[in-house]
């Protein structure tokens, strides 16, 4: 388990001792079955294997080959309804009058619902594999390698113990929120590495109350908290909950040693700060149920964390921040508002946008001087996040979206008045200024370009887990004139039907159409066929030939029409490959796999990117890893054409933060940079930036690839 997260995670294989041997044959039978899934040993992972005991090294290749497979969805069958796809695939209502047919002539009825119209899912022919897997296997050629197809270096590491407490490190001490994959594996590195030295710094509260939690279960000293929340979150972790307090936690019975270190670290912090008893009323109900487990009452060495639940239950009356900035906004006092966010830098930099549009010119003016005096306590990522805001705040945004921290979006119209030209540019020189200070200067910094177009990885929570998932906001390249959509999923209990779809829309985002279960052919691309029952698992794929696509945008999304939902399957996923026609190959091809994430949340609806063609006539991707309410039964794609344009344009029309300017303030600090061209002669150590590790780099370069681009984020 643990070497799989490493795996995964880095695409490195810690190193192993044991015994020697001669294992060539099974370093040449890892490398060939990699290439089946488009990953590639590297020649010290090779060397490294070639020199094990056989049976160790088979071990090891088996962790490999399970890891890789899993990244890209390799791990399960993916069948497809219509035995011939892309080739083959009916007209939709012939395919239909078809199903009819052979229900009449089997059966001798049709089934309807109650309202009278034909029930296609009861049809015995409609939505079921009517062939395997192995068939499926034997009606399609081999796919024919091309140079475009992908391949991934897999780099040997250094030992276990050493590659779990670098990645536990980097997990712990991540500046940015984590997704649920990695708040997972942090909760299995921080048992393993309990004694090992524990990081400077946590950033993240879910992170500290993770660490924590482990902690608390070991009856050793927990990391340092600094807010009665961060206590609340441990015990909402300790208890099997939700760490991030979006959803309600039953607590647990503690024992009295967990009790007494609970009741001790919240007293320390009000001790130490009493004006932190406020944070109390932001959530006063899951206090007043934690009281219930902590038993307060019994610890009067404890008099400040016994403030707390008098806080929760009332019987200590208080004003929140929040309360006294409305209050002051109301009176029209503005400056008043301001000189009470000023105690918290992070709240003040947050709400900068309503303080600006209620200023005068002369206030405008204080607020700037009181913001370049808090700038030094703000965090980095928060920093990023106001200088992203600011820079598509001098004009009215096409619309309003509002997306949470589990990627639920909705729009709305924009209202705000746009904040001063003059004012956003002078805000902005203050942030990078003050972001160009923090950041570190390397002595010789190479970048490949191809990274210079994804987003600044301002929240893990705004991707989701899987491979070559870029954060929102990112763009790259789309190779290949056939652009293919896959689906997968594996019902837990109940019969779950997810559809696979395509919207189009047009130069102004306006819906032209869209290929789904409903409309099997058009508009360049072909559907796989509806499979509604997923109990041994189930694909559905959407093939697009981009030269007669005539859409300039391509929306794919999976939705929930019956069952459960993506949080509610035992497996749930979503991918793209790219290939050229004439490669034919299986419906899916795991070395022409582009992209594959995981589908979560409580979502009915997700869209995880939206393709469009430029001005030159090539493909780009831009990732928008949103999730949209749906309703509880039968979404479909052309039910919410019309809310699906305005989130794209929402997010196509947004000028997102790109790594391009972090990169360009690192490089005016470093001593010498270059951009990375493939065979490039590096004779020194370097820090290298890019979404892959290349595979030849001299010893000792330190390298920020896609799953360290977090860490570019000042502190």
């Amino acid at each position: 388990m643990l070497k799989e997260v490493i795996i995964r995670k880095t695409l490195r294989v810690p190193a192993v001792t044991g015994p020697a041997g001669d294992s060539q044959a099974v370093a040449r039978q890892l490398d060939a079955t990699l290439l089946t899934s488009g990953f590639k040993a590297s020649r010290q992972l090779l060397e490294h294997l070639t020199g094990l005991e056989k049976g160790l090294a088979l071990e090891v290749a088996q962790e490999v080959v399970g890891a890789v497979k899993v990244l890209v969805g390799d791990h399960v069958q993916h069948n497809s309804y219509f035995i011939d796809f892309p080739a083959n695939v009916p007209d939709t209502m012939k395919f239909w009058v078809k199903c009819l047919r052979h229900s009449l002539l089997n059966t001798g009825t049709i089934p309807v619902l109650p309202d009278g119209s034909v029930n296609l899912l009861a049809l015995p022919l409609y939505g079921r594999y009517q062939h395997t897997y192995a068939e499926l296997l034997a009606a399609h050629d081999e796919l024919i390698p091309s140079i475009k197809d992908r391949l991934t270096v897999v780099h040997l590491g250094r030992s276990l113990e050493v590659e779990a407490h670098e990645l536990y490190l980097a997990l712990a001490g991540s500046p940015t929120p984590l997704t649920d994959a990695d708040l997972d594996a942090l909760r299995v590195l921080a048992r393993f590495c309990l004694d090992a030295e524990q990081p400077e710094t946590i950033p993240m509260r879910e992170n500290k109350a993770v660490v924590n939690a482990v902690r608390l279960a070991a009856r050793t000293p927990l990391e340092p908290v600094d807010t009665v929340t961060d206590v609340l979150r441990l015990a909402c972790e300790a208890s099997g909950g939700d760490v991030t307090l979006e959803t309600t936690t039953r607590f647990r019975v503690f024992s009295r040693p967990e009790r007494r270190a609970l009741m001790s670290v919240l007293d320390q912090v009000v001790a130490a700060n009493p004006a932190k008893l406020v944070d109390v009323l932001r959530h006063t109900r899951r206090w007043q149920r934690l009281g219930e487990r902590l038993h307060p009452h019994e610890y009067d060495r404890f008099p400040h964390a016994q403030d707390v639940f008098a806080v929760a239950r009332g019987d200590q009356p208080l004003r929140s921040l929040a309360g006294r900035v409305e209050l002051a906004f109301g009176a029209g006092d503005v400056l008043g508002a301001v000189d009470q966010l000023a105690v918290a830098p992070g709240t003040l930099m947050r709400g900068l946008d309503r303080v600006l549009r209620a200023c005068s010119p002369d206030e405008t003016e204080r607020v700037l001087k009181v913001v370049r005096s808090v700038l030094g306590q703000v965090s980095g990522r928060v920093l990023c996040s106001i200088r992203e805001h600011v820079q598509n705040r001098t004009s009215p945004d096409s619309v309003r979206m509002f997306a949470n921290r589990a990627g639920r979006v909705w729009v709305t119209e924009d209202e705000r008045k746009p904040l001063d030209a003059g004012v956003v540019e002078r805000l902005g020189a203050l942030l990078d200024d003050e972001l160009t200070r923090r950041l570190p200067s390397y002595r010789r910094l190479v970048v490949d370009p191809a990274v210079l177009g994804l987003a600044v990885p301002l929240s893990g929570k705004a991707t989701e887990s899987g491979f070559a998932v870029m954060p929102r906001g990112s763009i790259t390249p789309v190779d290949g004139t056939s652009l293919r959509f896959f689906t997968y999923w594996k019902q837990r209990s109940e019969i779950t039907d997810f559809d696979l779809s395509v919207a189009m829309l047009g130069e102004d985002f306006e819906p032209l159409g869209h290929v789904s279960w409903t409309n099997l052919t058009g508009f360049g691309g072909k559907h796989s066929g509806d499979v509604t029952d997923a109990r041994d698992g189930a694909s559905e794929f959407i093939d697009l030939r981009l030269d007669r696509v005539s859409a300039r945008y391509l929306v794919p999304q999976v939705h929930v029409y019956s069952g459960e939902g993506f949080d509610k399957v035992e497996e749930a996923l979503f991918g793209f490959m790219t290939r050229d026609a004439a490669q034919r190959g299986l419906p899916y091809e795991p070395r022409t796999v582009r992209m594959r994430s995981a589908l979560s949340g409580g979502s009915r609806i997700v869209l995880p990117l939206v393709f469009f063609r430029g001005g030159d006539g090539r493909w780009w991707a831009k990732w928008m890893h949103l999730g949209v309410r749906g309703r509880s039964w039968g979404n479909q794609t052309e039910v919410g054409s019309l809310g699906t344009s305005s989130l794209v344009r929402g997010i196509v029309e947004r000028r997102f933060l790109l790594l391009s300017h972090l990169v360009k303030l690192l490089c005016a600090k470093a001593e010498t940079y270059a951009l990375y061209e493939p065979g490039m002669e590096l004779t020194e150590p370097v820090t290298f930036v890019g979404i892959e590790r290349p595979e030849e780099l001299p010893e000792g370069s330190d390298v920020f690839a896609l799953d360290r681009l977090n860490e570019l984020i000042p502190g």
